[in-house]
């Protein structure tokens, strides 16, 4: 019998609970970072002009959109644009979702050099 049949089973077995480790790891991370604001002095000041704030349906990259603004966007044709990586989502799950991005039209985004996601 071969003395190495073994290591490649344990070595299969290994990856597996490490990639569960990480894949645990990354959503406790998540599930932090949305409990808490990552900048929470960031968020203005309420004007005492009495006008309201713009919406942040054009751009998101100040602070996570909420639902209504998602919702919005989505119901306009809009497209959430990740800055960081360049790619444009036109639903679902990282629509609205990433650090850094902002909505705007597909054509916009294409225009911007932006290139569209390969899965969404």
């Amino acid at each position: 019998m071969n003395r190495y049949a073994g290591s490649s089973a344990l070595r299969i077995v290994a990856t597996c609970l490490l990639t569960v480790a990480i894949s645990a790891s990354l959503l406790v991370s998540q599930a932090d970072s949305q409990a808490t604001p990552a900048n929470p002095s960031a968020t203005p000041a309420p004007s005492s002009s009495g006008s309201t704030p713009s919406s942040k349906t054009s751009t998101a990259s100040s602070g996570a959109p909420t639902a209504q603004d998602i919702a919005s966007a989505k119901a306009s044709g809009k497209v959430w644009v990740n800055t960081e990586t360049g790619v444009y989502h036109k639903g679902g799950r990282w629509y609205g979702k990433t650090k850094k991005g902002k909505f705007m039209t597909e054509t916009e985004a294409k225009a911007a050099g932006y290139k569209s996601a390969k899965r969404d």
